[in-house]
């Protein structure tokens, strides 16, 4: 039995990377495991039978966070399949880099979505539904922190909306028991961002520990958080990234 045994999660973009780990470990720590995806659907479906070759279960569903209705159906298709909803990881996101001229305003619209409007209506349509002892937790980034170069403002902007949002959230469900916190991954050894790729030496060479992390480092500190290690942290932005903000 895992301290996690009878709680449900949901995963937001748990088909590969990041909240693929993280969906494994909640798993692993007893939990029912619903994952989204949009694009990785035969990792979000490799995801689901690993969690049910152990022993688990499982919920994979296809979704689009760009739509305004998305986040809010995930939850209630996550409630009526798998009947409650404790903890919350919004780990979807869009990635967005380049010259800040060539921004378009359909690319702002989309990578806002996403990253910001997504997030806060699955946890506003999750809050409805969580007893005390839920959980919330917002993926952010490093970059946040600390912009390392040119290219990254549209991201950055959109991702340090969570920290807003997630110090709203507690104190909004504080009173119900219900903790929110962020989480800053730092260079993440992943498909978009390989420890072995072009940008690696110099994404390295600016963490403190010299090197990249793992999404399992990751996973791990969310796990804590979930359980009852993270009963009363919220409202906290919290940097898994190897001293690069540092």
């Amino acid at each position: 039995m895992g301290e996690l045994s009878g709680k449900v999660a949901l995963v937001t973009g748990g088909g590969r990377g990041i909240g693929a780990a993280i969906a494994r470990r909640l798993a692993a720590d007893g939990a029912a495991v619903a994952v989204t995806y949009v694009n990785a659907a035969d990792g979000a479906q490799a995801v689901g039978r690993r969690i049910e070759a152990d022993g688990g279960r499982a919920l994979v569903i296809k979704a689009d966070l760009a739509d305004a209705h998305a986040a809010a159906a995930v939850v209630e298709q996550t409630m009526g399949e798998l009947g409650r909803i404790d903890i919350l990881v919004n780990n979807a996101a869009a990635f967005a880099s380049g010259d800040l001229g060539q921004v378009t305003p359909q690319e702002v619209d989309h990578v806002l979505a996403v990253n910001v409007r997504a997030v806060f209506l699955a946890c506003q349509a999750a809050a409805r539904h969580m007893n005390p002892g839920g959980r919330i937790v917002n993926v952010g980034t490093c970059v946040t922190e600390h912009v390392p170069g040119p290219g990254m403002t549209l991201f950055a902007m959109s991702k340090s909306a969570l920290t807003g949002l997630t110090k709203g959230l507690a104190r909004d469900l504080g009173p119900r028991g219900i903790t929110a916190t962020v989480i800053h991954p730092g260079p993440i050894d992943t498909h978009a961002n390989p420890a072995d790729g072009p940008q690696a030496p110099m994404f390295s060479g600016l963490t403190a520990l010299g090197r990249y992390g793992t999404a399992d480092d990751v996973a791990s500190t969310v796990a804590h958080l979930a359980g009852e290690g993270g009963r009363y942290i919220t409202g906290s932005a919290i940097s898994v990234d190897g001293g690069f903000a540092a």
